[in-house]
């Protein structure tokens, strides 16, 4: 126990004394927030441009359906020629012109064609594609004798109010919600196993190719070295994941505070009853954001990084072993990072779908992919007994897989010169 305390010891402060390491602590919450900030102000900029479009319409029936609106300008270029129109609006750099011809005879249909130096966007496309098709509807009707205004009037729209057997309400946007902070949290945990998981290859790698491992092994047994590894780089990553942690609930109260945002607020039935007549989607959204199992989130977060880091470092630490340079590497890591690419389009096509369903289930149970599909599930309220099954055949599969990579670990530590096969890797667990 001495000499894997020491082990563990010596990883932990190489990493945490590294200058990188101490830059990016605490440099990465300032730039993730920077990033959000800046890809809010561009949003802003590119929601409050003007864009001045021009129509051209030769049967001058849609011209005047076109309206201003915040962010687009239409000017009428139908008195003019085609050439003429067209003219103006690349002389005046305008967005684009909209050329719509003279009704079909046929069919009754105009067609309609977009000039502009670059493409539109798809809702600039789908905004001229429904003021068209709606006036080319409601004339259709009234040459049939149909009067507008009786169907305007028999119009209905339905919300419909989502709540569980126990009245508790939810929003119409609660899914995405727990999507986007479940398929965060799924996200961000892969990339701290391939990360980590990284590290401890690497180490492994310069350890055997400086051959200061033929030292180290004469007084420490490989399964110790491995495991004192794995748990010394673990040990760091939890460090900074908690300075993480720290820093940005710091750095959230601090722009609620700079921004006067009071979130315990949105909890509160006062304030829902309050600001409901006014913006009750929005107010039952914000609702919805505060009754996420932040903690459950947080506590689990811990043990499937624990869990899933401890599988995945032992295999990258096997691998290290059994190669002499990080370009050996390259043959073993598709079969690590497969499971990893799969767990994450698993739970973004199949739980945000259907998160109880068969597939989401068994992915969140498999050992190798349980780490991530599992978190993305846990918002949606997952049973107890199906984390605990999770969990327990995780914590199970880590002890194989340890037990596999330390016999690998044992023999390719001392091998060099050859890059190894699959079939040799086999050959070794025999040994």
């Amino acid at each position: 126990m001495r000499n894997l305390r020491l082990i563990i010891n010596r990883e932990y402060l190489a990493r945490v004394r590294n200058k990188t390491f101490i830059i990016m602590t605490f440099l990465s919450p300032l730039i993730f927030v920077g990033m959000i900030i800046l890809i809010a102000y561009l949003s802003m900029l590119n929601s409050t441009e003007q864009k001045i479009i021009g129509i051209y319409d030769e049967s001058e029936i849609f011209v005047a359906e076109f309206k201003d609106a915040e962010q687009v300008q239409y000017l009428d270029y139908s008195k003019k020629s085609l050439a003429e129109a067209r003219k103006e609006v690349l002389e005046n750099e305008y967005f684009g012109l909209i050329h719509i011809s003279e009704l079909d005879k046929e069919t009754g249909k105009p067609e309609v064609e977009f000039l502009g130096k670059d493409s539109p966007g798809f809702g600039t496309v789908e905004n001229i594609e429904k003021t068209i098709s709606d006036k080319l509807t409601r004339d259709q009707l009234i040459a049939k004798g149909i009067d507008i205004s009786e169907i305007d009037k028999a119009k209905a729209s339905i919300d419909v109010e989502i709540q569980n057997f126990s009245g508790e309400q939810s929003s119409k946007m609660s899914n995405y919600i727990k999507m986007f902070f479940g398929g965060a949290a799924g996200y961000l945990l892969m990339m701290f196993i391939i990360i980590y998981g990284n590290m401890v290859m690497r180490s492994v790698i310069e350890e055997k190719t400086n051959r200061i491992i033929e030292i180290i092994v004469s007084s420490v047994k490989p399964f110790q070295l491995l495991l004192g590894k794995v748990l010394g780089t673990s040990l760091a990553g939890i460090t900074q994941f908690t300075v993480w942690i720290i820093l940005g609930t710091v750095l959230l109260l601090g722009v609620s505070s700079f921004l006067g945002i009071d979130p315990a607020q949105a909890q509160t039935p006062a304030s829902a009853a309050i600001n409901g007549a006014a913006q009750p989607e929005i107010n039952q959204l914000v609702i919805d954001i505060m009754k996420l199992p932040y903690a459950s989130l947080l506590s689990f977060f811990v043990i499937y990084f624990l869990g899933g880091y401890f599988l995945y470092s032992a295999i990258y630490a096997a691998i290290g072993a059994a190669v002499d340079s990080e370009t050996d590497t390259q043959q073993f890591m598709f079969p690590i990072i497969l499971p990893l690419i799969l767990g994450i389009y698993v739970g973004f096509f199949s739980v945000v779908e259907n998160p109880h369903g068969t597939v989401s289930t068994i992915f969140s149970i498999i050992p190798l992919t349980s780490p991530i599909v599992m978190l993305m599930r846990i918002p949606f309220g997952v049973p107890w007994w199906e984390i605990a099954i999770s969990i327990s055949i995780l914590i199970a599969t880590n002890f194989g897989v340890l037990w596999i990579s330390a016999k690998i670990y044992r023999v390719g530590i001392l091998m060099y010169g050859k890059k190894p096969t699959y079939k040799e890797l086999f050959k070794w667990l025999k040994y």
